[in-house]
Parts: structure tokens; sequence; C-alpha cells
């Protein structure tokens, strides 16, 4: 299943512009996730040094996603090259089976509710 999940809010607290600290499990269960052979992407509002910050902050935890910001790895290269950029806009709308954000109409369950939901799903 491919994950869409966002950062501030929601793998850490929100304290934009700033890397908030980490949900309680959210790491643990984006991992576990990713361990069962889900595509995790980052999707997120970030751009620039602000996301290589939230990548790498990810990355310290051992949290590394299928993509960022894009639907396949290959087009986080393409989004990063101004040149092609400007000539090939791409949406950064992300196709996934599941959305995990903190401004769902029922606001973020906790991590724990979020991976047995997947479970349900899968």
């Amino acid at each position: 299943m491919r994950i869409a999940v966002d950062f501030d809010g929601t793998i850490v607290s929100n304290d934009y512009p700033r890397i908030g600290k980490p949900m309680p499990f959210a790491f643990e269960a984006l991992k576990k996730l990713q361990q069962e052979g889900h595509q995790i992407i980052l999707w997120t509002c970030r751009w620039g040094e602000e996301l290589e910050e939230a990548v790498q902050f990810c990355a310290s935890y051992g949290l590394e996603f299928y993509a960022i910001n894009a639907n396949y790895p290959e087009e986080n290269t393409m989004l990063s090259n101004p040149r092609f950029a400007a000539q090939n806009p791409v949406s950064r709308k992300i196709v996934a089976d599941v959305y995990i954000d903190d401004r769902n109409i029922n606001g973020l369950p906790d991590w724990g509710e979020i991976y047995g939901m997947i479970q349900q799903l899968a």
C-alpha cells in the first residue's frame, strides 16, 4: 500500500518552521509499516532547506522515505532541478492509498490506532 504522511503535526508536533518533538510511536509505526512492505511517501508543504532538515531528522530516527513530495523516487530529482521544473512543472498532488495528516476532519488519531486501521485495510 502507498501511504502519504505529513510531517508537521503528524510525525512531529507542530512547531513550524522549527522541527517539533516526535509524536509518540510515529517513527515506530512508520518503520513497521515499511518492514511490512508499504511505501511511505513524505507529503509536506516544507520545501528547500526546511524540507531537507525534516528528511534528515527522520533519517536520524531510521526512517527513509520511498519518495518525498512526489509519487515516485525519480520525481524527487526532477523536482529539485530548477531547469526541469521550469520547463516541465510537476504536480505535487500525491497518489496514495492512505493519507495521514493532522488536518483530518476528526483530527489525528494516535499512532497505535493509525497502525491498526492500516492493518485492517491491507
